[in-house]
């Protein structure tokens, strides 16, 4: 049996954990993901006022030149609302602070939501995020704010397992927070992972796991981050249609698939089309396991069974 290597740690609001199958790369491969985080959060961020996003956000419609990390980021993002018809959509920033989540989510969670009042705002349909890439430029019509939330760490961890492999040589993975990408030479019978609802849960709790050999493997749920207000709880899974959270019967859904932004994209997807979810993701051969909030389980597209 192969011996895995890990390093786990805190970043953009979420557990990070890098494993290699080589010992000797772990330091490196620590130093490649934190480093793609801090770049990530620097451009991305919509908690820190000197990120690229947030500077865009405050452009008032004007045109703004974006680093190749942003612009690519943005990309991504648009390409997972033109594959979901607009279900996932970077424009749904405004509701979401609006809505409360208008700062890190450790603040978010720990403050008094009794005394907060939620508002919530119509998203623009995501056409109306204009890329240049020619001109490297980005712009978004007055009083429009992105979220990038939906993609921008299944992205991270795509560029950093791919990164992390082909500098050292040997299989890696990276789990940002449920989203999960590996590259590499897998070990043998494949990446072995546990599933959880949470991104603090270690692999060493009880709960199903399954294996994979490529690719991605990504979590959406509406059970972490929950936070308090006045009309009640709310969570962080917009649907654009509505402007509000997902009214959704599923806890977690759970999708492989070619790369894990494209498995972000499916299980994210598929929380807001709620009772749509299983045929839909069917029709695009996606696996995946889907919870209930009453705990059953739906299998779509061969999803292999678990093991305990």
């Amino acid at each position: 049996m192969t011996a895995l290597h890990a390093s786990v740690f805190e970043a953009i609001g979420t557990t990070a954990r890098v494993i290699v199958t080589d010992p000797g790369a772990l330091p490196g491969a620590r130093a490649v993901l934190m480093h793609e985080l801090d770049e990530l959060d620097r451009a991305a961020s919509r908690f820190r006022s000197d990120s690229e996003l947030v500077l865009l956000n405050q452009a008032r419609g004007k045109e703004r030149r974006v680093s190749p990390l942003l612009l690519e980021a943005l990309s991504v993002a648009l390409r997972a609302a033109e594959l979901t018809d607009g279900i996932v959509s970077p424009m749904v920033g405004r509701t979401l602070r609006l809505a409360g989540y208008d700062t890190t989510f450790a603040l978010v969670a720990g403050r008094d939501g009794r005394r907060f009042a939620p508002k919530f705002a119509v998203v623009v349909d995501w056409r109306l995020l204009e890329l240049d890439e020619d001109q490297q430029t980005a712009r978004i019509p007055p009083g429009v704010e992105l979220d990038l939330g939906a993609t921008a760490k299944a992205f991270a961890a795509d560029r950093a397992a791919a990164t992390i492999a082909r500098a050292a040589g040997c299989g890696a993975l990276v789990n940002l927070g449920g989203d999960i990408s590996v590259a590499g030479a897998a070990p043998p019978g494949g990446w072995a992972i546990r599933l959880a609802d949470h991104h603090t849960s270690t692999p060493d709790r009880p709960g199903p796991a399954i294996a994979i050999k490529s690719g991605g493997l990504a979590t959406s749920s509406t059970t972490a981050r929950r936070w308090r207000t006045a009309s009640g709880e709310l969570h962080h899974v917009v649907d654009p249609r509505t402007g509000r959270p997902a009214r959704t019967p599923w806890r977690t859904v759970t999708v492989a698939a070619a790369t894990c932004v494209d498995a972000n994209i499916a299980s994210t997807a598929a929380l807001v089309l709620g009772e749509e979810a299983g045929a839909w993701l069917e029709a695009r051969g996606l696996p995946a396991r889907i919870v209930a909030l009453d705990g059953a389980t739906v299998r779509t597209g061969g999803w292999s069974p678990e093991a305990a």
